[in-house]
């Protein structure tokens, strides 16, 4: 079997992901962070990231001896510093996983990337391949390379394309995976990590590469915000965009993905890509205005939601209790990042709301996400004397909660539902009236 030697620099979503599902490819891993307390945590097998399917890999790649984990980039790299699980074999690969986050004006943060460029710039083996994982700006690879400053060392591209709650399987089972590197032979031996898989591979320059992932973020922005475009106009006109986009979605230049509409987009990487791809634009001098009216479209569609719940309460918040179901950014996860139901909140804590949350991926308040908002446990709590529910994240359990009983403790028995995620007939059969987006 083909195995290579790997350093995973890193362990959020991205990093930890990657390196359990490679070391579960066969390849011997080890993955490395600066925060020494997550570090014993995973040497221990303890994932704190809610995301099916990655205790098991990370335990699994632990016993079978395919995976280790080190505090720091420089222990990753150099075999005599590591805890000594793994063979003492030069690695072979590097991946970057480091955040970049959004920086000023919008555009890709890169300092961790530099900052570990030059840290393991004199460290790598000869003819060691650094593969850049992590979401960059068009021209990140050339930049790394010159970081780097060794013409024995190639810098590859390889984007990733993992949702949150779906990561291991969209990891396993990819759509398609993209290489990109100006010389055939890096970009190749990447490819080969993922022979396993049998998914189509793109070989492709650095750039193109890097281009590929902003332009499908953005994609999925603009399809979102056109949806929820879509779904006003329906309101105005007396039509169902459920029955609208049904109808659109049989197409198959269409199809039916990302055709529901909600609060708005948000999560760790759309708000943050769009951005950044609107930063590359302007440095490009080059007007993008499908890409600006998306993001404007974005920003409205909070303000809607919030309009309905004013609407929902009398005509003010000033004073109302609204009771909030789901506060991370999507069901399945427990990242509260550029959550859109948090954006929604703070529009309607600023107009004089008391709010009461739930979020099966969120059991306990989040200093800095969710401040103003008192976090419980249990659904019946966010019900309680409540002048209005709104549903903010689409977690199928909402749909099984005891709605009659819920309707025996809430003030008005009301139910914003901003993703359509319940089932109106059961709501008004237990006594709710329902409010939905883009429905009649």
């Amino acid at each position: 079997m083909f195995v290579r030697r790997i350093a995973v620099i890193g362990t959020g979503y991205v990093g930890l992901t990657t390196g359990a599902c490679l070391a579960s490819l066969g390849h011997q891993v080890v993955c490395a962070d600066i925060d020494a307390d997550k570090i014993a945590r995973l040497r221990d097998g303890e994932v704190t990231i809610l995301e099916p399917g990655l205790p098991e890999l990370v335990t699994e790649g632990l016993a079978a001896g395919r995976l280790e984990f080190v505090v720091g980039a420089r222990n990753a790299i150099t075999p005599t510093e590591m805890v000594g699980k793994l063979d003492a074999a030069p690695v072979e690969v590097v991946y970057l996983c480091v955040p970049t986050p959004m920086g000023a004006g919008g555009a890709a943060d890169l300092k961790a990337v530099e900052a570990v460029a030059h840290e393991i710039r004199d460290l790598l083996p000869r003819g060691c391949v650094v593969v850049n994982k992590s979401t960059v700006p068009v021209g990140t690879a050339a930049r790394t390379k010159a970081l780097l400053g060794r013409r024995d060392i190639a810098v590859v591209s390889n984007p990733e394309f993992l949702r949150e709650g779906s990561a291991v399987h969209d990891f396993l089972h990819p759509d398609r995976i993209v290489v990109g590197c100006d010389q055939q032979d890096a970009a190749e031996r990447v490819a080969a990590l993922y022979s396993r898989l049998g998914a189509p591979t793109l070989l492709t320059d650095a750039a193109s590469a890097e281009m590929v992932k902003y332009a499908a973020n953005c994609f999925l922005a603009m399809k979102l915000s056109y949806v929820n475009a879509l779904a006003e106009l329906c309101e105005r006109l007396g039509a169902d965009v459920h029955e609208v986009t049904e109808g659109m979605g049989y197409d198959k230049r269409i199809g039916q993905a990302f055709l529901r509409p909600g609060p708005g987009w948000g999560g760790s990487c759309l708000p943050k890509d769009t951005h950044a791809l609107m930063q590359i634009c302007d440095g490009a001098n080059f007007d993008f205005p499908l890409l600006s009216a998306s993001l404007e479209t974005n920003e409205r569609q909070a303000t809607r939601m919030v309009d309905k719940v004013r609407a929902a309460c009398g005509g003010t918040l000033a004073g109302k209790r609204v009771g909030l179901l789901g506060l991370t950014f999507k069901a399945g996860t427990d990242d509260l990042r550029n959550s859109p139901a948090l954006t929604v909140a703070a529009a309607l804590l600023a107009e004089g709301a008391e709010l009461t949350g739930y979020d099966p991926g969120c059991p306990e308040a989040v200093p800095g996400f969710t401040d103003g908002i008192q976090v419980v446990d249990d659904p019946m709590a966010v019900a309680k004397d409540a002048d209005a529910i709104v549903v903010l994240t689409e977690w199928p359990e909402f749909r099984a909660l005891g709605w009659p009983e819920l309707a025996t403790v809430a003030a008005n028995r009301t139910v914003v539902d901003t993703r359509n995620l319940l089932d109106p007939d059961v709501l008004r059969r237990a006594g709710f009236s329902w409010v939905g987006v883009g429905c009649r």
